[in-house]
């Protein structure tokens, strides 16, 4: 009787977040997520978004750029969206799409065991794409592709992983990237590719890139990689000889190319651009309190206003 009375004391606190203006994913969503937070015998589990951010049913007052077409700042200290605008609108993610791609790789388990590098991998990409210039029949550890993902945004490592991870097939290791967003609450999201090339079918949110990103950051392996500078190792080519390779991060903050404000330390991140998506960029950071944020400018019309953009949330980090 007593856990009967908590679900339903659970459903009059979805009702009463939705007549405040607050969002908890969709009403429907939560409902379903509430009923999954007990097992057959009765017995409550963790409430599933205890520890996220939640998304105001309205935008921020102070826009940043009203040009850009989405940004988000999410206090990971406190659980407090201080900044978002359109976050529920549809956009292209472009690279940052991988933040999916990078989290199914350090669920996996698999992180030190050997991938060999597809045809596919290396010749179906767009011509002129963002690559690690992997060479077919390439070996080298997943950890290593994973290095090559995050920091070189190479898509030819996105497919490998894919290809590793999804049996041989990337579509169906897209299938597990749709499958893991349903479970995260990203409802607005839609993957049709593991790297971020443009599709029209292939788009997300910015508070649904939030809740990836959140989820990635659980994970060690991820934010070690997401913080390295510089990633050397070795690759076993196909004829069996050796060759080295150095890949760095592609976001300004890392390259020396951007300065974040003063008292805020830029730990690491993900870009993204394509001509349809603009300029993308989802960071983890920290303030002078040493207090962990998550920030994201989505569809930026140039890097410069890329970086301008988020260097107005990281301000906000310490105010």
């Amino acid at each position: 009787m007593k856990n009967k009375l908590s679900v339903i004391l659970c459903l009059i606190m979805i009702a009463a977040l939705s007549l405040s203006g607050c969002r908890f994913y969709k009403a429907e969503d939560a409902t379903k997520y509430i009923q999954e937070e007990y097992d057959k015998d009765g017995k409550k589990k963790p409430l599933f978004a205890a520890d996220l951010c939640i998304l105001p049913e309205k935008d921020s007052k102070d826009v940043i750029d009203a040009g850009a077409h989405a940004t988000g700042l999410f206090s990971l200290h406190d659980k407090k969206t201080l900044q978002s605008f359109k976050g529920d609108e549809q956009l292209f993610p472009a690279s940052t799409t991988k933040i999916m791609t990078a989290l199914l790789a350090v669920k996996s388990g698999k992180l030190d065991e050997t991938v060999t590098v597809s045809k596919y991998a290396v010749e179906e990409l767009e011509e002129g794409s963002s690559v690690c210039d992997l060479h077919v029949g390439d070996k080298l550890t997943l950890r290593d592709l994973l290095y090559g993902l995050l920091l070189e945004s190479g898509n030819d490592a996105a497919v490998a992983i894919a290809e590793f991870l999804g049996g041989g097939s990337e579509m169906d290791f897209v299938t597990k990237m749709n499958d893991q967003a349903q479970k995260l609450g990203a409802t607005h999201t839609h993957f049709v590719n593991s790297h971020g090339l443009h599709d029209s079918n292939h788009y997300t949110t910015e508070y649904d890139l939030y809740l990836m990103f959140n989820e990635a950051l659980k994970s060690e392996d991820f934010k070690t990689i997401i913080e390295c500078k510089e990633y050397n190792t070795s690759i076993t080519a196909s004829d069996g000889t050796m060759r080295s390779v150095s890949w760095k991060p592609t976001n300004y903050y890392a390259s020396g190319d951007a300065q974040a404000p003063r008292d805020v330390t830029v730990i690491g991140g993900k870009t993204g651009t394509t001509d349809e998506a603009g300029s993308c960029l989802v960071l983890y950071s920290r303030n002078k309190g040493d207090h962990p944020f998550i920030s994201i400018v989505m569809g930026a019309a140039s890097k410069p206003v890329l970086y301008s953009d988020m260097n107005e949330l990281l301000a906000m980090e310490n105010k």
